[in-house]
């Protein structure tokens, strides 16, 4: 079985990538949130690496290969798709939000936010919440470290000012993800005092970050 691939990408479509690895090209599907993930500034030499979910089921015969820009992503796609309903292709299409946002929506149990990811709704959003409440925290951690490529070391508090000022940057100021996180992995490693998701967005606009 296909965990993990390092290669070139030769070839981007709208919802998969070819990857080139050890001379042989796999066709990995990936949504739109995982791309700008594994592509954000990658030229045609630069190395690639996903971690793959193989699917391959009696009404789905051909195998299918699932990328992922970390571990911590293939794992909660994994729970994700424990849900009654959810299969892997159609979690690969909701799951367009970072982790840690989706996992806080199902420990606050905010049917709306998981009812407005692609293809769930109302009704498969009060089952995410019934099957995974509880199950989920650990994501909503790891999550927060990341929006800061775990560069520095932050506690609960700083986590938590990292996940907000992500939101802003990304769905309010237009920026990518991986660009709100460089910025905010700046903004603490030269001021690791900041303690307000404001003095945050300060810091990073009076540097030109």
């Amino acid at each position: 079985m296909i965990g993990y691939l390092e290669g070139h990408i030769i070839h981007c479509e709208t919802d998969a990538v070819l990857l080139l690895a050890g001379g042989v090209g796999y066709e990995v599907l990936v949504n739109s949130f995982i791309m700008e993930q594994v592509t954000d500034g990658s030229g045609t030499d630069d190395i690639v690496s996903l971690y793959v979910y193989y699917h391959v089921s009696e009404r789905q015969p051909k195998p299918v290969l699932i990328g992922f820009a970390s571990m911590e992503d293939k794992a909660f796609f994994q729970l994700f798709i424990s849900v009654a309903a959810i299969g892997p292709m159609k979690a690969i299409k909701a799951l367009v939000r970072p982790v840690g946002e989706i996992a806080r929506a199902i420990e606050q149990k905010d049917a709306t936010f998981l009812g407005q990811l692609p293809g769930i709704g109302k009704r498969t959003a009060e089952k995410i919440i019934a099957t995974l409440h509880g199950k989920t925290m650990a994501f909503m951690e790891v999550s927060a470290g990341s929006a800061c490529d775990q560069a520095v070391s932050l506690g609960p508090d700083k986590q938590e000012i990292a996940l907000q000022v992500t939101g802003v940057l990304v769905d309010q100021l237009g920026h990518s993800s991986a660009s709100a996180r460089r910025m905010i992995q700046a903004a603490f490693e030269k001021n690791p005092e900041i303690h307000t998701p404001e003095n945050l967005l300060d810091a990073i606009y009076q540097e030109g970050l």
